[in-house]
């Protein structure tokens, strides 16, 4: 088990576009286990590569409520296909936002092709808490983040108060 730090606003590694996963191997296999062990350190149910420093077109999902068995999804090169036109809002937040939260107004449902861990192609149509958490975390491999979807004067209250919290902690990333 590996705990990886989370990158926390403002970091600009936050913005950077993400490149897609080209190989399939036990390196890849041993970070999609430290992603999923981060992800329920932290504790969320979703996260990026890029949210501890890896720019890759990958993400973690588990939705599986406490009194539940885990869950996981690894979605690898995952892509929208196709979105609905009905909306959904949730209420998000993000682990590299920490203690934020905020009314997202999203497609209810998507369509989403990604690859396995193992290299084979599938496609999903997700609808509620899934196409949410799906459409939050592949934003986050395109540098978008949720506070990206809210109106700009709380978008710049957040990432003020982020800079601000940023110059009065120690250099480095946020270890949970």
């Amino acid at each position: 088990m590996s705990i990886k730090p989370l990158v926390i606003l403002p970091d600009p590694l936050l913005r950077q576009v993400s490149k897609p996963v080209e190989r399939f191997d036990a390196d890849l296999r041993k970070f999609s286990t430290d992603m999923l062990d981060t992800m329920y350190d932290a504790p969320g149910i979703g996260l990026a590569a890029i949210q501890v420093g890896e720019p890759l077109r990958m993400l973690v999902i588990d939705l599986a409520k406490e009194d539940e068995p885990k869950a996981p999804q690894i979605f690898i090169n995952p892509q929208i296909l196709s979105s609905s036109d009905e909306r959904n809002v949730y209420e998000e937040g993000c682990l590299s936002i920490p203690d934020y939260y905020a009314e997202v107004e999203r497609p209810a449902q998507v369509r989403v092709s990604y690859v396995d861990i193992d290299g084979k192609q599938h496609e999903v149509a997700a609808e509620g808490l899934l196409a949410t958490c799906l459409q939050h975390e592949i934003d986050h491999l395109n540098g978008v983040l949720f506070i990206d979807h809210i109106s700009r004067l709380k978008r710049e209250m957040v990432v003020k108060k982020f800079k601000k919290l940023a110059k009065d902690r120690p250099p480095g990333r946020l270890a949970v």
